[in-house]
């Protein structure tokens, strides 16, 4: 299904909900990834972005516990519940003495049926229609004869040698080499910090996946000067202070794992696949 139509399902089901339930306020939807899918129409982007990255170390750190099914934050204003539906999280932003039992029944009822409903509807290529004027070749015709009146026999012609047409397929272009940068490493720590993960330069990974546009960049390769390697996930790094200074955020895990420690040069470089 299109990415718009699906948008647009999800954006219109998101007004329905508050226009039966005025207590939410504010509701959107987006994946794993931090990709938003679709926003209530009194919700500004500028809002949605900023919650979504707020809450991308939770979702890291939840994926290392077996993933979450719901985040629940109270405040004197009101209420922000995240939930898990098919893989896609939903955020809504209550009133304070919003009725929470009716909140979730309308969303966890309404939500998962209009996915189900779009995981259903998928296009189909129309069947070409035969032609009326072939269909009354191929059916005999008596009108009033016991058998269809005989044709008189046609000189058969000699059918023409078929010759074999082979086509040639042009071998795909082999993907240029992955480059590899030189890092100093950089502590990093923290409650919610994946140990599987390391932080490079946002622009870094711009140049990645301006080099293989068709791949998408989500490990790289770590390699001491003392031979040690080990793979792990990467992302952007968030501290701006960090930002252009030539270093790579990784956890003390990671650090073990290479026998190495803050302030060494190392060597990483992106892994396609």
């Amino acid at each position: 299904m299109d990415n718009e139509v699906y948008s647009f399902a999800l954006k219109n089901t998101l007004n329905e909900i508050q226009n039966i339930c005025p207590d939410i306020r504010n509701s959107f939807i987006f994946t794993h990834d931090g990709e938003i899918i679709a926003g209530d129409e009194n919700t500004p982007e500028k809002t949605i972005v900023r919650v979504v990255d707020s809450f991308d170390s939770i979702l890291e750190k939840a994926d290392t516990l077996g993933g979450i099914e719901s985040i629940t934050l109270d405040s004197s204003k009101g209420r922000v519940s995240v939930s898990c539906m098919n893989d896609l999280y939903l955020v809504t932003v209550t009133s304070k003495n919003a009725d929470k039992n009716y909140v979730n029944t309308v969303t966890r009822v309404l939500i998962p049926t209009v996915l189900k409903l779009l995981e259903r509807i998928s296009p189909a290529p129309l069947k070409n229609k035969p032609d009326e004027t072939d269909m009354r070749r191929e059916i005999p015709i008596t009108r009033g004869f016991k058998k269809p009146l005989e044709e008189p026999a046609e000189e058969s012609i000699p059918e023409e040698p078929r010759r074999e047409i082979k086509l040639e397929v042009e071998p795909e272009a082999p993907l240029p080499e992955p480059p590899v940068n030189q890092f100093i490493v950089e502590n990093i720590g923290g409650l919610l910090v994946p140990a599987d993960t390391v932080r490079v330069d946002n622009e870094l990974l711009s140049q990645w996946q301006e080099l293989y546009p068709e791949r998408r960049i989500e490990k790289v390769e770590i390699e001491t000067f003392g031979g040690k390697s080990t793979q792990c996930k990467v992302k952007p790094i968030k501290d701006s202070k960090y930002e252009g200074k030539g270093i790579v955020q990784m956890p003390e895990k990671i650090q073990s794992t290479l026998e190495i420690r803050k302030g060494e040069l190392i060597r990483v470089k992106p892994l396609v696949e």
